[in-house]
């Protein structure tokens, strides 16, 4: 069940740099270190509800509905775009500035629990990846999922923390230049588009 196999596919699936964690890095950049944190937990637990959906099978439902999916994936799309803004608005939640915006903690968690959860492909990426790594037995097997579930939560929220520490360390060095600066920013808000148009693009 909790194989060494399960372990590395895991690992290897949260250092992928996908939307969460382009928006840990754009925290940490922007706000420091206790940012990204909450950055990091939020995006974590927007992992939640597309696991009990792969639990409850409601996955599959997601997948063979072209209008649940499309909708979710429309609303996930717009909300790229909107961060994409964020990080060019000068006082936008994700530019990276020298004097940046202060928030609260737990709304830069939810922030980053709606970018997971607006995801659709997450609800099948659980329903594809779990599954081979159960023992078989019926009456075992959402114990099963729920354990592997949580240790692919915990993985997550370990490796973005990482990235948003490093991400808070380098803000040290570029807070001098208003070049490296722009650039950031426009790098994010370009990222996030590109995220947009490809998760608009996506089919269940």
């Amino acid at each position: 069940m909790l194989s060494l196999q399960f372990l590395l596919t895991a690992l290897v699936v949260v250092l992928a740099p996908g939307a969460g964690v382009i928006y840990t890095l754009a925290i940490g950049l922007g706000q420091g270190r206790r940012a990204a944190i909450w950055a990091a937990l939020g995006c974590t637990f927007g992992i939640v509800p597309h696991l009990a959906a792969a639990m409850l099978g409601l996955a599959a439902l997601l997948h063979t509905s072209a209008v649940l999916f499309t909708t979710v994936k429309l609303a996930g799309a717009l909300y790229l775009l909107w961060l994409a803004f964020q990080a060019l608005r000068a006082t936008g939640a994700l530019s990276v500035a020298a004097s940046p915006r202060r928030e609260s903690g737990p709304r830069t968690a939810r922030r980053g629990a709606l970018l997971n959860i607006l995801n659709p492909k997450l609800s099948l990426f659980f329903l594809a990846l779990l599954p081979p790594f159960l023992s078989g037995a019926p009456e075992t097997a959402r114990a099963e999922m729920m354990l592997l579930g949580g240790v692919f939560m915990a993985m997550t929220f370990a490796v973005f923390v990482v990235y948003g520490l490093f991400a808070a360390r380098a803000r040290d060095w570029l807070l001098g230049s208003e070049r490296a600066m722009r650039w950031l920013n426009r790098s994010f808000a370009a990222i996030f588009a590109l995220l947009a148009g490809r998760l608009a693009m996506e089919r269940a």
